[in-house]
């Protein structure tokens, strides 16, 4: 059915451009099947992701009250060993050898947290320290256990959590996804009658209860900026905000509402800046009579404030249904075509539908929407200051090759640190302009690349600049090379 072809809308890509992957765990994909098993996936994931140009990986670590990392504050995740509280056996980290592996390839690595989840149906009990001292903050609804939102003991604490991992691991960003108040079951009510009779004052529940989300969206940010004012907060709320049978500003839609639902109001999140980047999950397929997906991209990027918007992308949905008007072709390119105009990148759900290449979807990526390296998208309201450029740039022959080799600038604070650079490259003749990402090398953490070298009589510029902690590049330093 899928048939590659030309784009010419595609003559323009992006240097800047979000590219992320969702790592789940809650797949069971990892559950039991060992250390060096789950390394070895994880790996080969990381490896097509990088080859598909994903510049980001949002890697699950605390999908119920729980951890896939050593946490003195949660229990291990059922996830890893098939039981909560068991450690992996050979015992491993599997936060920090993601954070490593990610930052090896030039990816950024989002620890992704779910903040209300304590308890799924597939788990029989929980260790969770808090729990057993607090089980009077938790309600339990349609065989789940949430922390409830409207204490704000409970706000403090999931606070408490994210800025845990913030301080121990080298994370890029924290991302929550859309799970908030949890999704309605018709005809079962959410127990929150206690805490809202003590802490409602007198509000209408609803406005009491996107107000206690409001204020965990505000502290997660602020105490995140105060522990590590680089990384960036984001997240991924369910697709649609609000109806316009309900609000004359809403979408043309007809389905679940993250206001009125789910209590999530992404769009105050975003007046007050509180996150960092948006992520709706526009999973469904363009001409979907309920939600369309071009509606729905066309909506958020109105109601962005200045903001990233970056699509949640379902790879199997895409590939399910036809391009409208092109049958013979799956809708990929019209979907892309619009996430180019409207958006600043999307992230796939999920990284092993990517990895899989179903009816050549990432084939697509790699040619056509991937086909060139790209700069994560700027962000100066957290700082817009530009580190200095690499010194001391010099091709050098060594026991390995040809190689060029540069010393990182020097830095007064972290903030100004060089964490990755951009090699670009030039043939004798062509015009100098870094905006173009066809001559982008590499984007890599490392202080030296190894140098294609032929015969030494073909001339070259070869131009490196630096990247701080959220992507401010450097002013250039060039090198001229015969290869």
């Amino acid at each position: 059915m899928m048939v590659l072809m030309a784009v010419g809308a595609m003559a323009q890509v992006p240097k800047r451009e979000f590219r992320g992957a969702w790592i789940q765990c809650v797949n069971n994909q990892f559950n039991g099947i060992g250390t060096q098993k789950m390394q070895q996936t994880l790996t080969y994931q990381l490896d097509e992701l990088q080859k598909t140009g994903i510049n980001c990986i949002i890697f699950q670590v605390r999908p119920e009250g729980d951890a896939l990392y050593p946490s003195r504050l949660e229990p291990w995740s059922r996830y890893l060993s098939g039981q909560q509280g068991v450690a992996p056996n050979p015992y491993w980290d599997p936060l920090q050898w993601m954070i490593t592996e990610c930052h090896r390839r030039g990816m950024e690595l989002h620890a992704w947290i779910n903040p209300y989840r304590a308890k799924t149906k597939g788990t029989p009990a929980l260790t969770s320290p808090y729990y057993r001292q607090h089980p009077d903050r938790f309600f339990e609804y349609d065989g789940l256990w949430i922390f409830d939102p409207g204490i704000p003991e409970n706000r403090q604490y999931i606070c408490h959590v994210a800025c845990d991992i913030a301080r121990r691991y080298d994370i890029d960003g924290l991302h929550i996804d859309d799970y908030f108040y949890p999704y309605p079951v018709a005809g079962k009510a959410i127990p929150d009658d206690a805490s809202y009779k003590k802490y409602g004052g007198g509000m209408n529940r609803g406005d009491w209860r996107r107000k206690n989300v409001n204020d965990f969206m505000r502290d997660m940010h602020d105490s995140l900026q105060a522990v590590k004012p680089w990384v960036k907060f984001g997240v991924s709320p369910f697709g649609i905000y609000r109806n316009q049978k309900n609000d004359v500003n809403g979408s043309a839609t007809n389905g679940l509402q993250n206001y009125d639902d789910l209590y999530a109001d992404v769009l105050e999140w975003i007046r007050q800046g509180w996150v960092d980047y948006n992520v709706p999950q526009i999973y469904w397929e363009i001409g979907h009579k309920a939600a369309d997906y071009e509606t729905l991209i066309k909506w958020w990027s109105t109601h962005a404030q200045g903001r990233p918007l970056i699509v949640g992308q379902d790879v199997e949905r895409t590939v399910k249904y036809s391009d409208t008007t092109n049958p013979k072709t799956h809708q990929v390119y019209q979907k892309y075509n619009l996430q180019r105009r409207y958006a600043q990148g999307s992230c796939q759900w999920y990284a092993k539908a990517c990895v899989d290449n179903p009816n050549n979807y990432t084939t697509v990526l790699r040619q056509v929407y991937h086909k060139y390296p790209a700069l994560q998208p700027a962000m100066p309201w957290m700082d817009s200051k530009a580190p200095g450029k690499p010194r001391k740039l010099a091709a050098v022959w060594t026991a390995h090759g040809y190689r060029l080799f540069w010393t990182a600038p020097k830095a007064k604070t972290e903030m100004d640190r060089a964490t990755r650079y951009v090699v670009y490259r030039f043939a004798k003749g062509e015009k100098v302009n870094i905006e173009d990402p066809s001559h982008i090398v590499c984007i890599t953490p490392e202080t030296s690349i190894a140098l294609p070298y032929k015969d030494g009589k073909t001339q070259y510029i070869y131009m490196v600049t630096a990247l701080d902690r959220v992507q401010n590049e450097s002013k250039v330093a060039k090198k001229k090379v015969k290869l």
